[in-house]
């Protein structure tokens, strides 16, 4: 696993593919945190990162499929697939070692954020007058919630070769799975279905880790969909080594 895991890594940074990704993603957020009017903490007048925390994820669902979509679309695509699995090496090993690092990518992009919650931080009256114990709960919600990404990704890049047709799918379903389930959850149709439909949408889930405590239910529950999406991952993979 670990030399598949190394060329994932190299290969992300071998490209300015990646420093392109990361600079988006700073900036993106950075304007929404500290620039835009409607969403900037400076005019806000007390200390707070909950904007940062509800806009991020939606920047993610677009910026992680397009980290995973070559992921198993390119390997395919070149054929190297099958060369790969000739080697000492199982399906699960390949699959676990590409989420493994494009999750680790994840982990590398949100590691300068924390350079917000500092200022933030500083800039309390008084200094520190800040729920530290949110923020470490969001933190770990978006970890999680970017391996759920990572993993819907990776799904999506075992589905078509075509890297583009690979990047719509993973946008589409993580935006479903984020924002679709709960959306459809607050119809009036539903009655006492809304509930359960409302727990099962992610980001119910998340914003349930950011008010500070953290319960395995939600932890779970964000791990088995991450399970769930590499089965269906290795699902596919067995059809196409066939």
């Amino acid at each position: 696993m670990l030399p598949v895991f190394r060329k994932e890594i190299n290969g992300f940074f071998s490209s300015p593919v990646a420093y392109v990704i990361m600079i988006v993603f700073l900036t993106a957020v950075g304007l929404m945190l500290w620039v835009f009017p409607d969403t900037s903490l400076l005019d806000y007048g007390y200390a707070d990162l909950g904007v940062f925390f509800n806009l991020t994820p939606y920047v993610m669902l677009f910026l992680i499929p397009a980290i995973t979509m070559r992921s198993i679309a390119e390997e395919v695509r070149t054929g190297t697939i099958e060369w790969l699995l000739t080697k000492p090496l199982t399906r699960w090993q390949l699959i676990l070692a590409k989420f493994l690092a494009n999750w680790l990518l994840v982990v590398l992009l949100l590691l300068p954020t924390l350079l917000y919650y500092y200022s933030v931080y500083q800039l309390g009256n008084p200094r520190g007058n800040l729920d530290s114990a949110s923020v470490f709960g969001s933190y770990v919600g978006l970890l999680l919630l970017g391996g759920v990404f990572v993993a819907v990704g990776l799904f999506a890049s075992s589905i078509n070769e075509n890297q583009v047709v690979a990047f719509v799918v993973g946008v589409f379903l993580c935006f479903l799975l984020y924002v679709g389930i709960s959306s459809v959850a607050g119809l009036e149709f539903w009655g006492t279905l809304a509930y359960p439909l409302t727990w099962i949408a992610l980001d119910e889930q998340y914003q349930a880790l950011g008010r500070g405590l953290i319960d395995s239910r939600n932890v779970l529950y964000l791990v088995s969909v991450i399970i769930l999406f590499l089965f269906l991952t290795e699902w596919r993979m067995t059809a196409l080594t066939r």
